[in-house]
């Protein structure tokens, strides 16, 4: 599948995706990318978040491929049951949070526990870093595992976000290149 032939659906996490973070360079880069936006991006809560992912998919004119970051990922698996049957032909998940055991993640985040562990009715990968201070490795795997999803080990890559020097992030630009030419 090429970009031209799908709706790209970026989906941040907790706080937005500022104008340096990847996700925000790919929307600008991407012709058929747009960031599904939420009413507060510093509160978030599951159902209006969901709901938000939900609509987005739900309008949609061609197959689509969800990009997601952080609590981004979590709200996109949280939704996923409410997609219209193959709508959704692949999903690029990034340094998912663990919102169950994580010591350090703001409050609002724990409202997405438990973590959805249903498998996903689409292809999916999740980028997982083995230094992320919001979710041990294993517990990505884990995660991954019980999506039916293949986990990429990024290595020593933080959040995978700015901080984590990640800006423009080309290596991740890649492997959702060759994610979609597989679907």
């Amino acid at each position: 599948m090429k970009t031209a032939d799908c709706d790209i659906l970026i989906v941040p996490g907790l706080g937005g995706s500022d104008e340096d973070h990847w996700q925000a360079r790919w929307a600008g880069r991407l012709a058929t990318a747009q960031v599904v936006a939420q009413d507060d991006w510093h509160a978030p809560t599951p159902g209006a978040w969901c709901g938000r992912i939900t609509e987005a998919v739900a309008a949609a004119t061609r197959p689509v491929i969800l990009i997601a970051h952080s609590l981004g990922v979590v709200a996109c698996v949280a939704a996923a049951p409410r997609f219209a049957p193959g709508v959704v032909r692949g999903a690029l998940f990034v340094a998912c949070p663990d919102v169950e055991e994580a010591p350090d993640l703001p409050e609002a985040v724990r409202a997405f526990a438990p973590m959805p562990r249903d498998p996903l009715p689409f292809p999916s990968l999740l980028v997982a870093s083995r230094t992320d201070p919001y979710c041990a490795y294993d517990r990505a795997d884990d995660f991954a595992h019980a999506w039916g999803a293949l986990i990429v080990d990024a290595g020593e890559s933080g959040h995978i976000n700015v901080a984590s020097g990640h800006g423009p992030w080309p290596e991740g630009l890649m492997r959702l290149a060759g994610f979609m030419k597989g679907l």
